[in-house]
């Protein structure tokens, strides 16, 4: 009888009754559980959870019946939008309503994670083209949707959160919730359904039904319903603009490919006829100079001081580049909102590629202009903010100059500058053979610094607003930017001042404070002062022949470096890696951290690319075939194309590491081996740096020398290998007197290419 009984069960279980496809959907978003969270419970894949949701496909059994129950569960839940607001017998749990975006502010909880509080739009939108009007007055308003860990006590949303495997998680604990005018957060999240649908999912699990049915309208919805943007970073600055990030579905529901193709790949853009550019060109909407591609902007010129601006980012044309933003790209659109979210709230909203944001940090945090006291009408006007860069561009010394620079138009044609021509100052890439005592040992351990050059940034004193200007025989002041032409060659490295005192150390294991190359030079060059500063720090005089020196200076880089400090020291936190660890606590948290949470991993390898990545536009390169040498290039027109400003950054941070192997040297004996930009190895008798970096029983370490932790400028493990390993290293890539640099293939052991040294 029990065959039969469960004969009937199977019978009934084949034909459990499901909502639509559209309702299936609704109820999965609505508890903020993406597809792959659903099929990880059903044991199926993700594709086939997308097919129930798009009714190309229906569940059978046995999964059918867990579906439904599912889908019961949450309809529970999540009543659909006109039963809403009837009450539900038996559960305390409020019931989320759908409502139009702009009045969010009354149904939506007061939670941090998801909507607060919030004040209308502001003004009145602009007219669009006949095609967008029409829509917006066709279409219903934007609706929020407030995910079910809305309803929950915050502990258990954020515990809940991490004990699901992809799950929307909440919102960093200390990070600010979107109010005001941008109650809605810096972004949204755009993705399509088989029907059309676009959702918007924002920052803290927000989920926004998008109305708009083109770009044009999107756009205006944007700028007069969706409440989206952020406050600006410093009270002369801008508010920063809404981002909306299209997935290739939300594209392609805009009339955009989503995919280019080569030709609009190697352009940057579509082409200039396409048909959504001619929608936008009928609604009065404008494109920047770089047209409609991965990044593009969408505005409308300011009207009473009022910008019309939104930003677009589209990953499936190659926005976000792996090596800053990793695998961000693949994300689920709500995955990819949190990850954006968090570096939108701690860095800034994405302007472009980390370089490109990194760089508008800088004026963001430190604005050109600021408004003037008022005149005897009363009358405020726009004028130059001290301690900025400005808002003309100025010219460098001959020696700053890049090849091909306007200024050295007068060079012949295959001129080469040597080092008493051209400043050179760069990040290290020098290497050595092992010495015999190092060949007994059995490890090789690398150390990396954390944020070397935001390190190198932090008070730097920089020229400001004003050119250059040109001195003969200056005698050297360590405060004062610029560039100086001396001769470092009589420096010994063998003998250093190290405090107060003269030290004799091995100067063939270490290499040149002077030179990337650590090649010790041999007669007159360019240096930053910083360089020239560490030269008298360790004890010898100078002579300058000549210098290009700026009066006019200050730290017009510490705003930045704090804020991508605070940004990179917070989401290590959130990782499981606090500041003020003791050095074995740190190493232990340190191992598989970013598996901890893999989306705020990206977030910290974004991070590090802001910060590299915009110490490197200050000197920004001619691009392009069409530039000839000594013509003008379009990065020439910014006032922070600044590559002495770069220059002194990466001098202090190869001076940085400099002064830290001489201490370590200096009170232990040991010598780096290799040396790459940050990295430093050691060869050592165990596998931790802890068999490099002596440390008591108090925690302290050498004054002065490498130091374990997650702040910018002290180090983490970066790998270790054998000493067998390297010395097969060598051998393989060795020829021409050229010496392989070990630090480059540390972290893995993975020998990928030809070292050149370069």
């Amino acid at each position: 009888m029990s065959e039969l009984f469960d004969a009937v069960d199977a019978l009934v279980a084949s034909r459990s009754p499901l909502p639509p496809p559209a309702e299936r959907r609704r109820l999965r978003q609505a508890h903020a559980l993406t597809l792959d969270e659903v099929a990880a419970a059903l044991q199926v894949r993700r594709a086939t959870v997308g097919g129930w949701e798009s009714g190309k496909t229906e569940p059978r059994p046995p999964e059918r019946e867990a579906y439904a129950r599912l889908l019961e569960q949450l309809a529970t839940l999540y009543p659909a939008p006109e039963s809403a607001g009837a009450e539900q017998e038996g559960t305390a749990v409020p019931q989320p309503a759908v409502v139009p975006a702009a009045q969010a502010t009354a149904a939506a909880p007061p939670t941090p994670l998801v909507s607060p509080p919030t004040a209308s739009a502001g003004g009145a939108p602009d007219a669009t083209g006949a095609e967008a009007a029409e829509e917006s007055a066709s279409t219903p308003p934007a609706a929020v949707r407030t995910p079910a860990a809305a309803s929950r006590p915050r502990a258990e949303r954020v515990s809940q959160g991490s004990r699901r495997p992809g799950a929307t998680k909440a919102a960093p604990a200390n990070t600010p919730a979107p109010g005001g005018v941008y109650a809605h957060g810096p972004l949204l999240v755009l993705d399509a359904d088989v029907e059309r649908n676009v959702t918007g999912y924002g920052v803290g699990g927000l989920i926004l039904d998008v109305p708009a049915k083109s770009l044009p309208a999107l756009v205006e919805w944007t700028l007069t319903e969706a409440q989206l943007g952020a406050e600006r970073l410093h009270g002369s600055g801008k508010d920063a603009d809404a981002l909306l990030v299209l997935t290739e579905a939300a594209c392609e529901r805009y009339g955009l490919p989503g995919q280019l193709s080569e030709s609009e790949r190697l352009a940057g853009r579509l082409p200039e006829g396409h048909k959504v550019i001619k929608q936008l060109e009928r609604a009065d909407w404008q494109l920047t100079k770089r047209g409609l591609g991965p990044w593009a902007r969408i505005y409308r010129p300011a009207q009473g001081g009022r910008r019309q601006c939104v930003q677009l980012c589209i990953p499936s044309w190659r926005a976000l580049d792996g090596r800053a933003w990793g695998h961000a790209a693949q994300l689920e659109p709500a995955e990819l909102a949190r990850v954006l979210g968090v570096y939108a709230t701690r860095v800034m909203t994405p302007v472009g590629s980390a370089a490109v944001t990194g760089l508008q940090l800088m004026t963001a945090l430190n604005p050109p202009t600021r408004a003037s006291q008022p005149d005897s009408d009363g009358r405020r006007h726009s004028e130059h903010r001290p301690g900025s860069l400005g808002t003309q561009p100025v010219d460098p010394a001959p020696c700053e100059a890049t090849d091909g620079h306007p200024v050295l138009a007068d060079l012949p044609r295959f001129h080469v500058r040597g080092p008493d021509e051209k400043l050179f100052e760069e990040a290290y890439d020098w290497a050595r053979d092992l010495t015999d005592a190092e060949c007994m040992k059995r490890y090789l351990v690398g150390l990396d610094v954390n944020l070397s050059f935001a390190a190198g940034a932090n008070g730097a004193v920089v020229g400001l607003a004003t050119p250059p200007v040109h001195v003969t025989r200056p005698a050297f002041d360590p405060a004062l930017p610029g560039s100086w032409l001396v001769d470092l060659s009589h420096v010994d490295p063998s003998r250093v001042k190290v405090g107060k005192q003269w030290r004799d150390l091995d100067g063939d294991l270490l290499p040149s404070p002077f030179t990337p190359t650590g090649q010790r030079p041999t007669g007159p060059a360019w240096y930053a002062t910083p360089t020239v500063a560490y030269a008298v720090e360790l004890g010898y005089d100078v002579a300058p022949v000549e210098a290009w020196v700026r009066r006019e200076s200050g730290r017009f880089l510490d705003g930045w470096y704090k804020r991508l400090r605070d940004a990179y020291v917070a989401t290590m936190a959130e990782l499981g890696v606090g500041e003020k660890l003791p050095p074995q606590e740190f190493l232990t948290a340190m191992d598989g951290y970013k598996s901890r949470d893999p989306e705020l991993g990206i977030v910290v390898d974004a991070v590090k690319m802001t910060v590299k990545g915009g110490i490197g536009k200050l000197r920004e390169k001619a691009r392009g075939g069409g530039w000839k040498p000594g013509q003008a290039w379009p990065a020439l027109a910014r006032p922070t194309w600044r590559p002495d400003i770069r220059a002194a950054v990466i001098s202090r941070a190869r001076i940085n590491m400099h002064r830290k192997m001489v201490a370590l040297a200096a009170a232990t004996g040991q010598y780096p081996v290799a040396v790459l930009s940050d990295c430093a190895v050691y060869a050592a008798d165990g596998p931790s740096p802890l068999d490099v970096l002596p440390y008591d029983a108090d925690g302290k370490t050498v004054p002065g020398s490498f130091r374990l932790g997650v702040s910018p400028g002290m180090v983490k493990h970066e790998g270790t290998q054998s000493v067998l390993w390297g010395a097969n290293v060598l051998e393989q890539l060795a020829g021409d007197g050229h010496v392989a640099n070990l630090a480059r293939y540390i972290k893995t052991g993975e020998v990928t290419a030809k070292d050149t040294g370069e």
